[in-house]
């Protein structure tokens, strides 16, 4: 199974954005948003539905309960 910290990073490089994008998007410190794609953070589940809409995949495929965007 592939966890949130996985799909960050998979779907941040996808868009060609660094985590300072990222952050600067979720209005973050850097240091957060690393976390989170380091897996030692988890985010709240109004910045999951922000990035979810961010990326436009569902909630379900940004955590990893499905394969389906």
């Amino acid at each position: 199974m592939i966890l949130l910290p996985q799909r960050l990073q998979e779907l941040r490089k996808s868009k060609k954005l660094t985590q300072q994008n990222m952050a600067d998007y979720l209005e973050v410190q850097l240091r957060t948003y690393q976390y989170y794609e380091g897996g030692g953070r988890r985010p709240d589940l109004e910045t999951l539905v922000i990035l979810a809409d961010y990326f436009d995949v569902t909630l379900d495929y940004l955590v990893g309960r499905s394969d389906i965007r």
